[in-house]
């Protein structure tokens, strides 16, 4: 009852501050700042198992109420190409640099807190406190470049440290403990997040440490925990002996708020088009940049850059001292370029400090990891399934979808598997009349998505991004739970978990009863795939091969919700690759034998109660010869209702038969897009390449088919 999900990765992945005012909480004080501103034809099918006739007249008036609501309400994700690069509102480095120099013009006092979003902005009551503990800098603006994403999430409080402030490093851990426990005393049921960068990082292990028993979630970025093995330190006993005017070398300060330039040059390249025009704008940020350097100084002057440094090299030794304390959940974000700290190394240690930890490394990106532009900490977040309002994650109610700026970034990385499969939509209205396109799919759920699994699950992108984009409806898979669960002392060979975060993004959950409750009950679009790992990773000759188990095990729980089951079929796994050793010729070679008992043994098994071939859950990856790409057809059958059958499902015989007419209607739509497949003048990826010479940029999708 799993869909494996895309398990071909496997084998691989506004104005500056206008307005301050200070607001007391919890006997401290926060700041607070106020902004301003085809053709078509009937196939004959069954009559509908169980269909309720007290519905017929009521579902003939909402067909074509449904299909006008399809012409009138366009999806949000339409014309990926078309949908923004970032989100509306988000600021850039230069507004750091600006909002800095405004903050530190009339600097001074104790460090203390501030709210970087309109008090009376539209963030939820019931949203989780975020703490930023800021970095080297002390400003407290490190997230700048994030606060309009994560204020729909979180209610935010940045801790400003003053330059001039020299506050030893216990009492910053007191001052930052006092406010989480006011905050868990007012909402004991909520979790609170600290985000850290370096020297904010060992703050918020210091104070995870002294409160073990509070739900606390830590995003560290790039901890200050390995300032022993730095380049910094030697610098302490320099700056003794050093002129008043600390010098900046601008390149130097340059790599280090924005990682490695000339990466930057080949993504604006790929992502701003002709190289005059990406030079001249790229130089024109240097130069900006170039600007900001005297501000850099005001921030770190001689004195305060060597504060700064003593009071990181006594939080490395306070944080490192206390770390078997920490209980809290726990996601490292680690930069491969880092020249202050070894932060990759760091992240590593960290991790086998604490088995349950999430880490993700970002090769490419420099320290001050929060200010990279191609670093979206929301996405990270949901990723990683670490955004939570209560003491646990609810797939339900805690999932946010993903915006169309975080869709269009997922579609472009797998647009090559759409360009390769070119998929062809087919969908039944309420009439029974097949249509290309997905006008025969209900908007309103709760839905189940009922079908065969392809090889490797390869299907899961057209399906997921064809709905998101034709009929703005974001389908939640039901998927192995081993890509969700991390593997302890996993080997080189073994998958990174961080590989999956994009099918987490698009609102994977892992298969559960509770899950699948929880999906029907907030009436989400759900994908059901009953063949599982089984169908997925099927062997030699078993190609649209249903394994479904023999009782049934989503049907009436679908009725106990009014859920409308949608049977469909996919062919064109055999158009892709086709297999050269499966699962039965890998057993007889001793050293591939022993490493899927390996992978197998070590991740959760379903269906351990289950009997046949469905049982047979061998995690492996079969070895594929790759074809010259053909073409997938999806075909969705008609809706089957449930509403009304609650009763009369709860019967195991009647829900049995049921889920065999359920079963019949996807073995029918597999038989008919087989059939229909070979009159398809553009089965071929080079037909349909041709097609779009010649037609201009016609979407992959859009291309012609078989008449219907």
């Amino acid at each position: 009852m799993a869909a494996i999900g895309v398990y071909g990765y496997l084998a691989a992945g506004l104005s500056p501050f206008s307005q301050w005012r200070t607001c007391s909480y919890g006997g401290t004080q926060k700041y607070c700042r106020r902004i301003f501103a085809v053709s078509t034809e009937r196939i004959q099918t069954e009559t509908s198992f169980g269909e309720n006739r007290s519905f017929e007249k009521k579902k003939q008036q909402e067909m074509v109420k449904e299909e006008t609501e399809v012409k009138l309400k366009p999806s949000i994700y339409a014309n990926p190409e078309e949908l923004p690069e970032v989100e509306e509102g988000k600021k850039r480095l230069k507004d750091y640099f600006e909002e800095c120099k405004e903050i530190i013009r009339s600097d001074g006092g104790p460090p203390r807190w501030f709210s970087p979003l309109d008090c009376s902005s539209s963030t939820s009551p019931d949203c989780p406190l975020l703490l930023f503990l800021p970095g080297i800098d002390g400003t407290g603006l490190g997230l700048i470049m994030h606060h309009h994403k994560l204020g729909k999430m979180f209610n935010i409080w940045c801790l400003h440290i003053p330059v001039k402030d020299r506050t030893p490093y216990t009492d910053l851990v007191k001052l930052v403990e006092r406010t989480v426990r006011a905050e868990n005393y007012r909402s004991p049921n909520r979790p609170i997040y600290l985000v850290g960068e370096s020297l904010g990082a060992c703050l918020a292990l210091s104070v995870a440490a002294r409160n073990p028993d509070m739900d606390l979630v830590l995003v560290l970025s790039n901890p200050a925990t390995s300032f022993s093995k730095s380049q910094l330190q030697p610098l302490i006993p320099l700056l003794e002996i050093m002129p008043d005017q600390f010098p900046l070398n601008l390149p130097y300060m340059l790599s280090l708020a924005t990682g490695d330039p000339l990466r930057m040059l080949i993504d604006n390249l790929v992502k701003r088009g002709p190289l005059p025009q990406t030079i001249g704008e790229l130089s024109q940020d240097l130069v900006t940049m170039s600007s900001y350097l005297p501000v850099l100084a005001d921030i770190l002057p001689r004195e305060t850059l060597k504060w700064k440094l003593n009071l990181l090299k006594s939080g490395a030794a306070s944080a490192n001292s206390c770390l078997h304390a920490v209980k809290a959940q726990m996601l490292l974000l680690c930069s491969g370029r880092d020249q202050l700290l070894p932060s990759k190394e760091e992240g590593q240690r960290l991790q086998k400090a604490h088995p349950d930890s999430e880490i993700r490394t970002f090769e490419e990106s420099g320290h001050f990891l929060f200010l990279e532009e191609n670093v979206d900490l929301v996405t990270v977040i949901k990723g990683a399934t670490f955004h939570r309002r209560g003491k646990h994650f609810d797939c339900a109610s805690d999932y946010m979808p993903p915006t169309p700026s975080e869709f269009k970034k997922i579609y472009e990385s797998l647009r090559w598997v759409i360009t390769a499969t070119g998929p062809v939509m087919l969908s039944t209205m309420e009439n029974g009349k097949v249509v290309r396109g997905l006008a025969g799919v209900p908007t309103e759920g709760p839905v189940l998505f009922v079908g065969y699994h392809n090889l490797l699950g390869i299907e899961v992108i057209p399906f997921v991004s064809e709905l998101m984009i034709e009929r703005n409806i974001n389908v939640r898979g039901i998927t192995h739970p081993a890509l969700f669960v991390r593997m302890k002392d996993r080997s080189e060979l073994d998958p990174d978990i961080a590989n999956y975060d994009v099918l987490r993004v698009m609102g994977a959950v892992p298969v559960s009863a509770a899950n699948f409750y929880k999906l029907m009950s907030s009436k989400s679009h759900a994908l059901l795939y009953p063949g599982g790992v089984r169908e997925a990773l099927h062997r030699k000759g078993e190609a649209y091969k249903l394994f479904w188990p023999e009782q049934s095990e989503f049907v009436r729980m679908a009725a106990r919700f009014g859920a409308k089951i949608v049977p469909f079929g996919v062919v064109g796994e055999d158009d892709i690759a086709e297999i050269i050793l499966d699962y039965n010729e890998q057993m007889m070679i001793p050293w591939r034998r022993e490493e899927i008992e390996r992978v197998t043994n070590r991740i959760i098994r379903l269906r351990t109660d289950a009997t046949g071939e469905v049982a047979n859950q061998q995690m492996h990856l079969p070895w594929l010869l790759p074809k010259f790409p053909g073409r997938f057809y999806f075909y969705f059958g008609k809706p089957i209702e449930t509403e009304g059958m609650k009763v009369e499902l709860k019967d195991r015989e009647k829900s049995h038969e049921l889920y065999l007419h359920i079963k019949s209607e996807v073995e029918r739509c597999l038989a008919y897009l087989k059939q229909k497949r070979d009159k398809d003048p553009y089965r071929s990826l080079l037909s349909r390449l041709l097609f779009q010479a010649t037609h201009g940029s016609t979407s992959p999708s859009q291309i012609p088919t078989f008449d219907l």
